[in-house]
């Protein structure tokens, strides 16, 4: 794979065109903490390059760029992202990024709003709104508690930073030959499958030899002042069952202008287990599907923002539709059936004659 020096770490990159006519717009995909430019390569690089010529990265300290001992703050990853850019001549692009990786997005859209075009978010926390959700809890992680307690792992579901400790801890559980339990998977999902030894251990030798513990977990240097100025057009995935939901919901106020989707009963990695819910809601995105000029309020509904879900929706391979009443309703062969039987539903009752 190639490689470009940026701030003097050498940082490997690919990218993807499937050779389309005419000039092309840019998309930059950004991975998240313990995973690689792999995360974001099967199946959305190849379907996004029909529209995009597309770059993927590993950040540094990840994947196959170098792991220096300090830089891992999201504004010194920023510089080396906006550095990137300018080595590949790409003045300005869309951005898609997950997790940790939504965070140095944002930090390049503040600094240089210019070389944003629109910014796509899954799963992304943010230190400054952390500090609006001091009152709520992860409904989720108290259901996620008591499968730890069993497991013996003294982690607290409603610490800020769950989720790193968590890694942290099934990475260690990698390494002693320990088998992730099932009901935890999900969670840890890049520590799963044929890598997961390898993946495992470079997350440990990053949070062990460099300054990546306590930089990562810090102030991410975000100002709600500066994400309140962004005017990109925005796209923010949350996962029902993530203990990111809560940034999403902090979130709503900070960005009237922004689209916010929910991932139905998905965890954070979503992007793995919802791939085809993250792709088609890319693909309306940018496709102006959720513009700020078609987006309505249902009935009942106050005028403010929401983080909203299809009523019609696929899973497994089926179609299914959820009532006010959230009773699930299906399921039916495809979309088209769907709709059929809702507009059944509250079609008038015939006449009565007598």
């Amino acid at each position: 794979m190639p490689t470009a020096i940026v701030n003097g770490v050498r940082l490997n990159y690919v990218q993807a065109d499937d050779g389309g006519d005419g000039v092309r717009e840019d998309l930059v995909m950004v991975h998240g903490l313990a995973t690689n430019l792999a995360f974001w390569y099967l199946p959305f690089a190849p379907e996004f390059a029909r529209r995009f010529r597309v770059t993927l990265l590993d950040l540094r300290g990840h994947g196959r760029s170098d792991m220096p001992a300090d830089g891992y703050s999201p504004g010194v990853m920023a510089r080396d992202l906006a550095g990137l850019l300018d080595h590949l001549h790409i003045d300005r692009a869309h951005f898609i990024a997950h997790s940790f990786g939504g965070v140095v997005a944002l930090k390049l859209a503040c600094e240089q709003p210019r070389r944003v075009s629109s910014l796509v978010l899954a799963d992304c926390h943010i230190a400054a709104v952390r500090r609006l959700e001091a009152d709520q809890q992860w409904r989720y992680g108290r259901e996620l508690q008591p499968i730890l307690d069993r497991h013996g792992l003294d982690l607290d579901t409603q610490d800020p930073y769950f989720g790193y400790h968590l890694i942290t801890r099934m990475a260690q559980w990698q390494l002693q030959g320990a088998s992730v339990p099932e009901e935890l998977a999900e969670l840890v999902s890049p520590l799963m499958g044929r890598s997961a030894r390898r993946t495992a251990q470079q997350w440990l030798t990053l949070m062990d030899t460099t300054s990546a513990r306590a930089q990562m977990m810090g102030d991410d240097g975000l100002a709600l002042s500066e994400l309140r100025a962004l005017r990109c057009p925005m796209l923010a995935l949350y996962g029902d069952n993530s203990h990111a939901r809560l940034t999403g919901e902090a979130l709503l106020d900070v960005w009237p202008q922004a689209e916010f989707r929910r991932v139905r009963d998905a965890g954070h990695f979503f992007p793995v287990s919802r791939p085809l819910a993250v792709i088609s809601d890319c693909e309306r995105f940018w496709g102006g599907d959720f513009s700020a000029e078609r987006r309505r309020n249902r009935a009942g509904e106050a005028r403010r923002n929401y983080i909203r879900g299809d009523r019609v929706f696929m899973e497994d391979g089926a179609w299914y539709f959820m009532t006010r009443e959230q009773c699930r309703m299906g399921p039916f062969a495809n979309r088209d059936d769907a709709y059929a039987e809702i507009a059944a539903m509250f079609a008038p009752a015939p006449a009565v004659t007598a």
